[in-house]
């Protein structure tokens, strides 16, 4: 169990990244005062950059903010990252490549994890590979803390506990809302998209998935009808296509968890650069997430009708999602694991089964990326 004596509660691994440089601004903002915390990575120099720019640009003290060398290739450093921390950030990515060292450094020094990746087969090698360790350790190796896929895997939790009686499936629309000088992704986004695409074609996660999951998933209400791969959703009032990211394994791996457990190329989207922070403050995302199942009423009976009778519509709403919502889903969850207690006591979890329970939803509405219900109907089929 990762220890509160522990020099720094939070170290930021890949602080100098792009996407790391904003979580070490989220982690500023959250931690003054509160909490020790330390950025690491293979440049002092650039980590003291870093640094520099964040103090700037929020007006903070961070001299007493600690810089770590660590680097993915270099074992001991890793140890030694660890043994200090009682929750490492990890923004190294890809995962694919880099990500398990950092994994079982935190898992065998007794270091809390949590990272942003969204590639299905990194996450579900590491469940494999390191859950009964984390069990062991009391630790949590938390993947998919950023957009991918917290706003869904929470939404989903979200829209279960605000219906009113027994959700059977779920259907969820993704919109990405960009301003007049458009929205743009880092390549080191795109490169953990392409190799996450990459694992489905090679046949690996395919084999992974039949060792991790022998165990049919049990079946409630009527099968929900797979779309085409162009649909128009009157949710949203739009053209839709299928999700190409992490979220849908994520949640599935959710859904198995609570049975177990009953307690196209980027056409100049994504560069070197990255986005600006204009096209950044002028972008957003929300999740339209339409559900049904059976009333209260109907549970109670016992005699639930062929069809379900209640639906509901929620909705999850927040700021630009690659560098600023993922910061803040990030960090929240890092918070809850240092605050509370968290429900399980470890594993490699998905966020929902890791913070199902937990105050993690109402930080994230106190934070900027809100969850609403839209509306909710009775005596109806749907």
């Amino acid at each position: 169990m990762a220890s509160s004596e522990r020099e720094f509660a939070i170290v930021v691994f890949g602080a100098s990244g792009f996407t790391g440089q904003f979580v070490v601004r989220e982690v500023a903002k959250n931690c003054k005062g509160k909490f020790k915390w330390a950025i690491a990575g293979r440049s002092k120099d650039k980590l003291e950059k870093v640094l520099q720019e964040t103090a700037s640009e929020l007006g903070l003290f961070v001299g007493d903010v600690g810089i770590m060398v660590a680097d993915c290739s270099d074992e001991a450093s890793l140890s030694t990252m660890c043994s200090a921390a009682r929750i490492i950030l990890n923004c190294v990515g890809p995962y694919r490549f880099y990500g398990e060292p950092v994994v079982k450094a935190a898992v065998e020094n007794g270091c809390h994890h949590l990272d942003i990746s969204g590639e299905p087969e990194f996450l579900e090698t590491m469940q494999h590979k390191y859950h009964n360790k984390a069990v062991c350790a009391g630790v949590h190796v938390v993947g998919t803390c950023g957009f991918d896929s917290i706003p869904a895997d929470m939404g989903v939790v979200f829209t279960q506990e605000s219906f009113p009686g027994e959700l059977c499936h779920l259907e969820s629309f993704l919109t990405l809302h960009s301003g007049p000088k458009g929205s743009k992704g880092h390549y080191g986004t795109y490169q953990s998209i392409i190799y996450g695409i990459a694992s489905e074609r090679e046949g690996n996660l395919k084999n992974l998935r039949k060792e991790l999951f022998s165990k049919p998933m049990p079946k409630f209400g009527p099968k929900l009808a797979r779309r085409s791969f162009i649909s128009y959703s009157d949710e949203v009032q739009k053209w839709c296509i299928p999700f190409l990211g992490a979220d849908p394994s994520v949640v599935r791996r959710t859904q198995r968890h609570n049975v177990e457990h009953p307690k196209f190329f980027s056409c100049g989207f994504f560069s070197h650069e990255g986005p600006t922070r204009e096209q950044m403050a002028e972008t957003s995302f929300s999740f339209v997430m339409k559900g049904a199942g059976y009333s209260k009423k109907a549970v109670q009976s016992g005699d639930a009708p062929a069809k379900p009778d209640c639906q509901i519509v929620t909705k999850v709403t927040g700021p630009e999602a690659g560098y600023i919502a993922t910061p803040i889903c990030m960090v929240q969850a890092a918070m809850v694991i240092l605050e509370e207690t968290l429900p399980n006591s470890g594993g490699v979890l998905t966020p929902a089964a890791a913070f199902t329970g937990t105050s993690l939803i109402d930080r994230l509405n106190e934070n900027g990326v809100v969850f609403s219900v839209l509306s909710c109907k009775e005596s109806g089929t749907y």
